[in-house]
């Protein structure tokens, strides 16, 4: 690790160097593509707004390349909460052990084995059984401690008043579960994450219709987080698509990957802006129950804008609780994508773009959606978790205007009727959720919380989106 001498200032212009700076760490940048932006638009420039670094002492900017020298950097030499810049310089991978090697699943839990792991629930994988095999009852101790060792290697935790920053265009953080936990200030930009391939899923018989494979590890997840602003970054399942998965049950691969980016737990004052989401199957998630109200209601004031969400097949975002703000983001997918295809209700599927989750204000402005292949229909584009107020303005299917609240209104009132409908099966209560109705009185408007100016015009939103959001791109101002 090499601690700079430069003013911050001038080291995070060259954070957002030209695409062809060196990533070696002792080598100057090249100079800027563009001014990058001087802060955030929306929830996370509200109040004190969010600063990262800014103002570090010399000897609390770094420039680092290895894990170890990530994990020492974000300790800041033992005061982790005094601001710090941290400019990553090629891909940092974190199963990277000491002495530089990779850690793999018999690294973690030497003996773990999957095809193991699934023989103990049988063909048909209903039900687990110690019985079924003799090894069943280690392969499940191995799991578990298999899973904690990885965890433990691979989280790294984002401490108050830092600067996360990608030096170039190249800057990957791969198989790292970058975490926030009660931190506030926190900027990350200009960085590529890979999601985590979680060596040791486990599988829920009776989660959904026909169980359902679970992962543990985020991208990144902001746990009781504030005052956060991620900006031209990309995130994605990378090198590793669930394609490329063994076949689980039912003629399904085993799903390796949790969420790219999670917001939970009361998490507030966020800004997501110029950044790229693509290739994965529950992309974004705000609020992780619908059982936490008390710490998100009133809170998970979020804002997102001029991202590019590609080839996602779910969460884009979904939302509880929040009063959340998409606006200018382009959306595209296709039902006959080769790794992430979209099959939306009409077609027997479940994925879509936008989710709206119980007691979620989500204002939608000026967002722009396309979908190609067989069956391709606004259907994908909003579906209902019991929500019952949501405002679109604006946006676009296929580059003409879509009538987004009637959708959201119709698929509030199918999912109520359902939930009702079972509700009188089983001789309980329906949900409270379930006897509301639908509106588009969200409660809010953004621009009584903060400035914003969006793009009204669906070709200038398309091609402004894919010209300038992910990692590597120039900043918008």
């Amino acid at each position: 690790m090499r601690i700079l001498t430069l003013p911050a200032a001038v080291l995070l212009a060259l954070a957002l160097a030209q695409p062809n700076a060196t990533a070696e760490p002792a080598a100057p940048a090249a100079a800027p593509a563009a001014a990058p932006a001087a802060g955030p638009v929306g929830w996370a420039a509200v109040g004190e707004g969010t600063t990262g670094g800014a103002g570090a002492d010399e000897d609390s900017t770094y420039v680092v390349a290895t894990r170890a020298e990530l994990a020492a950097a974000l300790e800041n030499g033992g005061n982790p909460d005094e601001p710090k810049i941290i400019h990553v310089v090629g891909a940092i991978d974190g199963n990277e052990a000491p002495d530089g090697s990779l850690l793999d699943d018999q690294d973690y839990a030497p003996g773990w084995d999957l095809d193991r792991y699934m023989a103990c629930f049988g063909p048909d994988g209903t039900e687990w059984s110690d019985d079924h095999h003799p090894w069943c009852d280690a392969q499940s101790r191995l799991r578990t401690t298999g899973s904690g060792a990885q965890k433990q290697q691979i989280q790294l935790t984002v401490p108050s008043n830092t600067t996360l920053v990608g030096r170039g265009a190249d800057a990957w953080l791969r198989g790292i579960y970058l975490s926030v936990r009660l931190g506030e200030n926190i900027v990350v930009r200009n960085l590529h994450l890979e999601a985590p391939v979680d060596h040791f899923p486990s599988w829920d018989p009776w989660d959904g219709d026909n169980g359902s494979w679970n992962a543990r590890f985020d991208a990144m997840s902001v746990v009781t987080g504030s005052r956060i602003w991620i900006d031209h970054c990309t995130f994605t399942d990378g090198r590793y698509p669930n394609s490329g998965a063994r076949e689980g049950f039912h003629g399904e691969p085993v799903e390796h990957h949790d969420g790219l980016l999670d917001l939970e737990d009361g998490t507030d004052f966020v800004t997501i802006s110029g950044s790229h989401f693509a290739d994965h199957a529950k992309t974004l998630l705000i609020s992780s129950g619908d059982g936490q109200g008390d710490s998100d209601r009133g809170r998970l004031r979020i804002t997102l804008h001029g991202n590019l969400f590609e080839d996602s097949q779910q969460r884009s975002p979904r939302v509880r609780f929040g009063r959340v703000h998409t606006f200018n983001n382009y959306f595209t997918g296709s039902t006959d994508d080769p790794d992430y295809p979209m099959t939306g209700e009409n077609a027997g599927g479940s994925d879509y773009f936008l989710g709206v989750g119980v007691e979620s204000l989500m204002m939608s402005e000026y967002n722009a959606f396309d979908v190609t292949g067989p069956g391709a229909s606004a259907d994908l584009l909003v579906a209902n978790y019991g929500g019952h107020q949501f405002l679109d303005r604006g946006s676009w299917f296929a580059g003409r205007p879509v009538d987004l609240n009637a959708l959201a209104e119709r698929k509030f009132d199918a999912a109520a009727a359902e939930a009702r409908a079972e509700a009188e099966e089983a001789g309980t209560e329906p949900p409270a959720w379930a006897l509301l109705t639908f509106t588009t009185d969200v409660g809010w408007d953004p621009a009584d919380a903060y400035s914003y100016t969006p793009l009204r015009d669906p070709a200038e939103v398309r091609d402004t989106v894919l010209a300038r959001a992910g990692a590597g791109r120039a900043p918008t101002a």
